[in-house]
């Protein structure tokens, strides 16, 4: 019975190792993480005019009901 040869195992698996290893950090680079919203500068200061900031609701009339 013949024997297993086992010579390239080693160049085998010592190529495999980076190859893969690249391949992993290429599909990472192209992956799209969550990023955090920007923080506000608070030094950066917004003068609201009066109609920015108040809110008023529009209320529609009911509609008229229905007779049976």
């Amino acid at each position: 019975m013949p024997q297993l040869d086992t010579s390239t195992w080693f160049i085998t698996i010592t190529t495999m190792l980076p190859t893969l290893y690249l391949i992993m950090q290429l599909k990472l680079l192209n992956m799209n993480y969550y990023r955090p919203p920007l923080t506000k500068n608070p030094n950066l200061q917004i003068h609201n005019n009066y109609q920015q900031s108040k809110w008023t609701k529009i209320y529609l009339p009911y509609s008229q009901l229905q007779q049976c």
